[in-house]
């Protein structure tokens, strides 16, 4: 069986990573996506790390987002060049873009010029603050970084009095891209019961603010900033990583049922009936004072001895793994998560792969990232029509390159 997208084309006019990350889940799922890169080429291209070959390196951070994909070359700044993104519109279902909310509209691909080209197109826009953001903040250049710490997601981050933090991966483009994705499949089903496209408007802030957990509630119901925690959770306890013998561990005791559990594993089940913490809430009230009970005990032995007893006891409880440790656990295998491409000039690459589980049309890793203006050709004569003769002036004239 084919993918459950399969017959859906993606125009994809993206870069780096919010919204390539929308279209490398749509591409996993069956959709034909034509990346359309301007002559020099998406910027993640020069991103590492790179896979050093005698004559060509390739980027590892493009070939992990862009499996799936064709690549086209189309220079937008020539009047042909629009004009043949023109014809791939009308033939496609959707459109994704992660310009400024500007950048379209100058080259004549705005919203409304869109939606005369083909109705029943589904444009999705990626930006820092979305397109009906006041003047001042549409007009501002967005990175990842950006929108974690203007959406108050760095103010959580990092241990307690220290320096903000970034997360350690690019949550605010990675979630727009996922959350991007939703929307695009649910302008779809819509789409297949009234036959309109539509506008979907992504903002990385909207997307990180989105995803606060109880940061909000705990501010608009307590008044109480958040500040970080560490890797403490703010209204669980304990629910934290530990310090053992050798390593560190993680402990997740979210009811009382597991906290009298853990207290008899620690041997130390005077901490059950204590009225500091007898509840959920008292424990979280006195978290500094139990987490130092809880460290002291903790470290006396390894992190294989609690792992071991933990499992047992069907506690909760993990090891903190490292990319080496992750990469090399039999689960990422079993899921099929880190899957092998063979890449070209490149050789055999090893990516993560999809986590879309579906029954019957799973998610699934078919094709290589494609080569700067691999499928250009193929584009121009398979689905657009094009002679041998016009794709050669279209070369000579700069149209497809940036002569």
């Amino acid at each position: 069986m084919g993918g459950a997208l399969d017959g859906i084309r993606v125009v994809d006019l993206s870069h780096v990573l919010a919204a390539p990350t929308a279209t490398m889940f749509l591409a996993d799922l069956g959709a034909e996506v034509i990346h359309v890169e301007p002559p020099c080429g998406d910027d993640a291209r020069e991103y590492g790390p790179f896979i050093k070959k005698p004559d060509k390196n390739q980027s590892g951070y493009f070939i992990s987002l862009n499996r799936n994909k064709k690549s086209m070359v189309l220079n937008l700044k020539h009047e042909h060049g629009r004009k043949i993104l023109c014809e791939l519109i009308i033939k496609s279902d959707v459109l994704v873009e992660n310009f400024r909310p500007t950048t379209m509209k100058k080259l004549g691909f705005g919203w409304e010029e869109i939606q005369k080209l083909n109705p029943r197109m589904i444009y999705a826009s990626i930006s820092g603050f979305g397109h009906d953001a006041p003047a001042d903040y549409a007009a501002r250049p967005a990175y990842d970084m950006v929108a974690q710490a203007y959406s108050g997601m760095m103010s959580i981050t990092g241990p307690p009095e220290g320096p903000p933090c970034r997360a350690g991966s690019s949550i605010a483009d990675i979630f727009a891209g996922h959350q991007a994705a939703i929307g695009i499949l649910a302008a779809l089903m819509h789409r297949e019961k009234t036959g309109r496209g539509q506008f979907y408007d992504g903002s990385m802030l909207d997307g990180l603010f989105a995803v606060l957990e109880s940061a909000v509630a705990r501010y608009t119901i307590d008044g109480v900033i958040p500040g970080p925690l560490g890797s403490a959770h703010p209204s669980i306890t304990p629910f934290q990583a530990f310090k053992t013998r050798d390593a560190w561990i993680i402990v997740a005791i979210g009811n009382d049922n597991l906290w009298s559990k853990f207290c008899k594993i620690l041997e130390r089940e005077d901490l059950t009936d204590d009225p500091r913490f007898r509840s959920n809430p008292a424990r979280t009230e006195n978290i500094n004072t139990l987490a130092g009970i809880i460290q002291e005990e903790i470290g006396k032995q390894t992190t294989a001895h609690w792992m071991d007893i933990f499992k047992k006891a069907e506690l909760p409880y993990s090891p903190i793994n490292n990319l080496k440790q992750i990469c090399e656990d039999p689960i990422i295998r079993h899921r099929n998560m880190l899957v092998e491409v063979d890449q070209p000039t490149a050789g055999k690459v090893r990516i993560a792969g999809s986590p879309i589980h579906l029954s019957e049309t799973p998610g699934k890793i078919y094709a290589h990232a494609p080569l700067l203006g691999e499928h250009t050709e193929e584009v121009l004569r398979e689905i657009l029509g094009y002679s041998r003769q016009e794709i050669d002036r279209l070369v000579a004239g700069g149209v497809l390159t940036g002569n």
